[in-house]
């Protein structure tokens, strides 16, 4: 069996700020997979970007996550869908802000 090579990298903090429950639902999927936050959003990120190619648009995602998905969207009440955060408006927050 060939043996991958590893690819250095340097990680950089974000500060960012997500919905919480889509935080929640993202936390979750992580714990399930027995992975970090990071290494999670890294590979959706990358399959993401792979879609951006001309490519056929790569799922990140099994039928088994897509499962787990749609269970920890229930439990945390993350009902809105991929192109709902356009109506995103932060409680005290002015929605034109």
């Amino acid at each position: 069996m060939a043996t991958r090579r590893s690819i250095p990298v340097e990680r950089v903090q974000l500060g960012v700020r997500i919905e919480k429950r889509m935080a929640k639902v993202l936390k979750g999927l992580a714990e399930y997979y027995d992975v970090s936050l990071t290494t999670l959003l890294e590979g959706i990120v990358l399959h993401a970007f792979e879609g951006s190619e001309g490519r056929s648009r790569p799922s990140p995602f099994g039928n088994e996550a897509y499962r787990v998905l749609r269970d920890l969207k229930k439990v945390y009440g993350m009902t809105y869908r991929v192109h709902d955060n356009a109506l995103f408006a932060e409680k005290g927050v002015p929605h034109d802000a």
